[in-house]
């Protein structure tokens, strides 16, 4: 399988609405993870580009694009919805490709990038700002309106590239903001095709760019004074990096960041559901996801039956090839991830931890070229242990037993991150209990990783800050702006 963007020629840079080399003339391989085999050259911007692409990104602001009426924007949302949901196969098959997500998860993508497409196209015609009654000396008639907040660079990691690419994509055009895009030089295929999709919807040149290339350019983003906002998703490390490299013009910034989030099961919970739940709640996309439910605290006295029912599910398991629709596990992204994930593995045994499901590399037959990590569940696990305190991004679960409802709050609460939780329960008062305690951005209760348009999602603490999807969402992308009237 073969999708018709692969077509042999290297993939440019996408600024002011054509597919351009670098200035460098540069490229770079994007190298699939399931064979190590190359999928395509592209050019890899350099802060020539990135000047380039924000000047465009610049132009189309100050000119129509962000006068436009909101109905006008609605509807070109709508088609360019419209034109995700016709070539969303193929743009499944480039993340699959680029990025290892099994075909059988990444086509599942569907719904949710037209219904974000299409829940903030509903938001476009909503921004609306308000009159306020005030108490000033003499007649004066207040209100405030809801104006873009101009140039939005957008920085996305590799773990889900078409959808996180949508994701900031959408309060972008809801707002009349434009965007300069950096995909993850380990995926970038889905979202310059999605760029090119943008152009057949109809959106003036220069509202979208996406730029592919290194940390160089996404530093080169960070900084620029022509930069009115950053969104930015991936480690939290990078994200402190972001944040004093944008201090120069004190750019607006909403930050996604790392996680290691708790996911607690009571005694009285539904196990035939908590096992399943707890276990997809990190091997899904072989552990790549930020608010994976990675430190599994489970209650002491159904923690061994748990345990070994979870292992035992992760044995269950099919890892393999991501285009076989039988397989539920892919490959991590990297070579380079790769390596730390089984660095971690390596190390969780050296401090103690007892691996009673995978704690390998598979590369047995087919799976030999490729990067393939054994979901792998670690038993007897402290809480001051490195695999239970730093964020692996594998699919690496980490169980440790608790006695009380205080405690494991407590317990939970004790990281320096705070993006997503779980809470497993038949008890409605402990479930509320727990949310109230947890100081995290998401509590999931009896499921994990449900997630909607309409829900803000973001983190505590180390996490970030800011709040991507619902209403919320459009509020980062907007300045206040009040107006006073002397009336006479």
């Amino acid at each position: 399988m073969t999708p018709a963007f692969l077509d042999g020629k290297p993939k440019g840079l996408f600024i002011d609405g054509r597919a351009r080399p670098a200035l460098s003339g540069k490229t770079f391989d994007s190298i699939s993870p399931r064979n190590g085999e190359r999928l395509a050259q592209v050019a890899q911007a350099g802060k020539e580009d990135i000047d380039l692409a924000v000047a465009a990104a610049r132009r189309a602001f100050e000119g129509d694009w962000s006068r436009l009426k909101p109905f006008d924007r609605q509807q070109l949302m709508l088609k360019l919805a419209d034109l995700v949901d016709k070539h969303y196969d193929e743009l499944a098959l480039l993340d699959t490709l680029d990025m290892g997500g099994p075909i059988s998860r990444t086509t599942l993508g569907r719904r949710r990038a037209v219904a974000l497409l299409r829940y903030y196209a509903g938001l476009a015609t909503t921004i609306q700002g308000d009159t306020i009654p005030n108490s000033a000396p003499g007649d004066h008639f207040c209100y405030t309106l809801k104006e873009p907040v101009g140039v939005v660079a957008a920085i996305n990691p590799w773990n889900g590239p078409i959808g996180l690419a949508i994701w900031k994509l959408c309060p972008v055009l809801a707002t009349g903001c434009t965007v300069v895009l950096k995909p993850a030089e380990q995926a970038p295929l889905s979202p310059l095709r999605l760029a090119e999709l943008c152009m057949e919807a109809g959106l003036p040149p220069g509202v979208v760019n996406v730029v592919a290339g290194f940390g160089d350019a996404g530093a080169a983003l960070a900084e620029h004074p022509g930069v009115d906002k950053i969104a930015f998703t991936g480690s939290t490390e990078v994200g402190q990096k972001i944040v004093r490299a944008a201090a120069g013009n004190l750019k607006r910034m909403s930050m996604e960041l790392g996680g290691k989030s708790p996911d607690i099961v009571f005694a009285d919970a539904d196990l035939e559901a908590a096992v399943p739940g707890a276990a997809m709640a990190v091997f899904q996309n072989s552990g790549q996801i930020c608010s994976a439910g990675t430190r599994l605290f489970v209650q002491r006295p159904v923690y061994e039956e748990f345990v070994q029912r979870v292992a035992a599910y992760a044995k269950t398991l099919q890892v393999g090839d991501p285009l076989d629709p039988a397989t539920q596990l892919g490959p991590v992204v990297s070579a380079e991830q790769l390596d730390r994930v089984t660095g971690y593995l390596a190390l969780g045994v050296e401090q103690g931890a007892r691996a009673v499901a995978g704690g390998e590399r598979l590369t047995a037959g087919p799976l030999a070229g490729g990067y393939y990590v054994a979901p792998t569940v670690f038993a007897d696990v402290q809480d001051d242990m490195r695999i239970a305190r730093e964020e692996i991004f594998g699919p690496v679960i980490s169980a440790l037993p608790f006695d009380t409802l205080d405690e494991v709050i407590a317990r939970a609460n004790d990281s320096s991150y705070g993006l997503g939780s779980g809470v497993w329960s038949r008890d409605v008062s402990t479930v509320h209990k727990v949310a109230r305690g947890l100081r995290t951005g998401t509590v999931w209760a009896n499921c994990y990783q449900v997630m909607d348009p309409a829900i803000p999602f973001g983190g505590y603490k180390m996490s970030g800050f800011g709040r991507e999807s619902g209403i919320e969402h459009v509020h980062e992308y907007v300045q206040t702006k009040a107006v006073v009237l002397k009336l006479d």
